[in-house]
Formats: C-alpha cells, sequence, structure tokens
C-alpha cells in the first residue's frame, strides 16, 4: 500500500505537486490578508456586480455592499490576472493552452455565472473562504459543486465528447 501512494501521485501529477502547494499557500495567505484588512470574504463572483456599481445606476447594483466593496474588488481581480500572467511569463507557458472549442468555453463560463448566481457564491468564495472558516452553507455547496463536475465529467467521458 505504502509503494502505490508515490505512484499515484506521480501518476496524477507528473510535473510534482510543489506547485501546486505553493499556490494553495498563497492563495490561503491572500484570502486571509484580505479578510483581515476588510472582514469580507475574498470571493470573485462578486466582482462584476461590485463592477457594474460604476456605471449602471441599477439599485441591484447601487447596493452599499458593492459600492464600498468595488474598489479592493478590482484590484483583487487584476491581482488574480496579473499573478496567472506572471507565472505564465516565468515558467515560459503564456498564451492559450487548451483545446476547448470557443463556443464551448462561452457554453461553460454562462453556466458557471448562472450557478454562482444560484449558489450564491463561487468556488473561491465558497471553496477556499467558506470552508476554511467552517460555513455549513459553504461546505454543503462545495459538496454539491464536487457531485456536478465528478458527475458531468463522467457522463462527458460516456458520451464520448472531447474538446
Amino acid at each position: 500500500m505504502t509503494a502505490t501512494v508515490p505512484l499515484l501521485v506521480e501518476t496524477l501529477f507528473p510535473n510534482g505537486i510543489s506547485h501546486y502547494l505553493l499556490g494553495g499557500i498563497l492563495i490561503g495567505l491572500g484570502t486571509a490578508v484580505i479578510y483581515l484588512g476588510t472582514a469580507i470574504p475574498a470571493g470573485a463572483s462578486t466582482f462584476l456586480e461590485s463592477t457594474l456599481s460604476y456605471v449602471s445606476k441599477l439599485s441591484r447594483f447601487q447596493q452599499p455592499k458593492f459600492i464600498a466593496s468595488r474598489d479592493w474588488r478590482v484590484v483583487f481581480t487584476l491581482g488574480i490576472v496579473a499573478g496567472a500572467a506572471g507565472y505564465s511569463l516565468i515558467a515560459g507557458d503564456f498564451g492559450w493552452t487548451t483545446e476547448v472549442q470557443p463556443w464551448r468555453l462561452f457554453l461553460g463560463g454562462i453556466l458557471i455565472g448562472v450557478g454562482t448566481r444560484l449558489g450564491k457564491g463561487c468556488t473561491s468564495g465558497h471553496g477556499v473562504c467558506g470552508v476554511g472558516s467552517g460555513s455549513s452553507t459553504s461546505i454543503a455547496n462545495v459538496a454539491v459543486f464536487m457531485i456536478v463536475a465528478v458527475g458531468v465529467a463522467q457522463l462527458v467521458m460516456a458520451l464520448g465528447v472531447s474538446p
């Protein structure tokens, strides 16, 4: 049994796990800093609504919680993009790295957007912040995310769908 664990890790992570570990540590530290500095969980799905509060006069986007947090949410989201771009440039893997058809990416993005609204948050908010703080709602949401993701992946694989 002990000999199979390293083989399983090597099979699942052929490039090693150190960069995943480092990324997880940095995500954890980042969410802790944001929470300690703002007392608001650092989920990314509220970014769109808080950003729309700059340009839309609709009452939905003019909620005090959006206006109060929109500046740091823009910086937070730009930091996500800049961090990924910086890592890609340093690692030499910059550019488009998927074979998935653009229409499927678009449809997936729409479904994820709808899901984050129905679930009242995204995987970063529920998965990193909510589970980390012991929220029973977030734990339930993450369980649903994972069950649906595994089920859809199995269905797609069984149907023979490829990128």
